[in-house]
């Protein structure tokens, strides 16, 4: 197939509103807030897909596969809340989150200069500002600014023992990463659990948010940061010995 037939067969770039078959779990999941989350799916369907942040072919499923998948992740996190989304990207499930939950306070931290301005934009159209920050940073640069939050959340970053190693330093003392996975999430737990728990986490858990609303629910995987890890400092090489002297200087016979 060539790229101009690939091209016309996907969906055209336009608007999604809200398919009248989302509208009940649509109002469940954001109430009064569900017009912000309209606008942010148009959004995401338009703007997004033009700057390439989301597929074309994932534009007529943005409310089953990410709005509402996103949004239940909201079961888990208390009240007044601070979230800090890694490797939010176009704002999954960050601004979700911001927009079903005025009551958290959500710093989105994002390494791409393209997906920070997307990110901005739509802070401001969604008239988000007062609650939502935006950070340009890849995690370790956040945990080094001294970034952290009661709750840090990751969607499709990266596996378990890697984003346990991004994330917990970027989370509160007691506070919990909350990772966003599908099917591999035991596997994944089972494969990485000694790394998570020399990272500082406790027993990893799995969760399933959204039962009844979103099909299929929404597998969650939770580290709480149990305490700090002191950073590994690299072993020095070059060492002298009394065999090997100094660059420069020769031994006294």
């Amino acid at each position: 197939m060539s790229d101009e037939t690939e091209r016309a067969a996907l969906p055209p770039v336009a608007p999604v509103g809200l398919p009248p078959e989302f509208a009940e779990p649509a109002e469940r999941a954001f109430g009064d807030r569900l017009p912000e989350a309209i606008a942010y799916a148009d959004l995401l369907a338009t703007e997004g897909v033009i700057r390439g942040l989301i597929g074309p072919r994932e534009a007529p499923r943005l409310w089953e596969r990410h709005l509402l998948n996103c949004a239940v992740l909201s079961e888990l996190i208390p009240p007044g809340a601070s979230v800090l989304d890694v490797g939010s990207g176009a704002g999954l499930p960050g601004i979700v989150l911001a927009v079903a939950r005025p009551d958290l306070h959500v710093t989105l931290v994002e390494p791409l200069a393209r997906r920070t301005t997307f990110l901005t934009e739509a802070v401001d159209t969604l008239g988000l500002g007062a609650t939502v920050t935006v950070v340009r940073a890849r995690a370790e640069e956040a945990a080094a600014q001294g970034l952290t939050a009661d709750v840090v959340t990751a969607r499709a970053v990266a596996p378990l023992d890697r984003l346990a190693g991004w994330c917990l330093p970027l989370t509160a003392i007691g506070g919990r990463l909350l990772a966003l996975k599908g099917s591999s999430a035991t596997a994944e737990i089972a494969e990485h659990r000694s790394a998570v728990l020399a990272l500082g986490g406790g027993e990893p858990a799995v969760h399933v948010c959204g039962t009844g609303l979103v099909d299929p629910p929404t597998t969650v995987v939770e580290v709480t940061h149990e305490h700090d890890v002191a950073p590994v400092r690299p072993a020095k090489t070059g060492r002298r010995t009394a065999e090997r002297p100094a660059r420069g200087r020769t031994r006294r016979r």
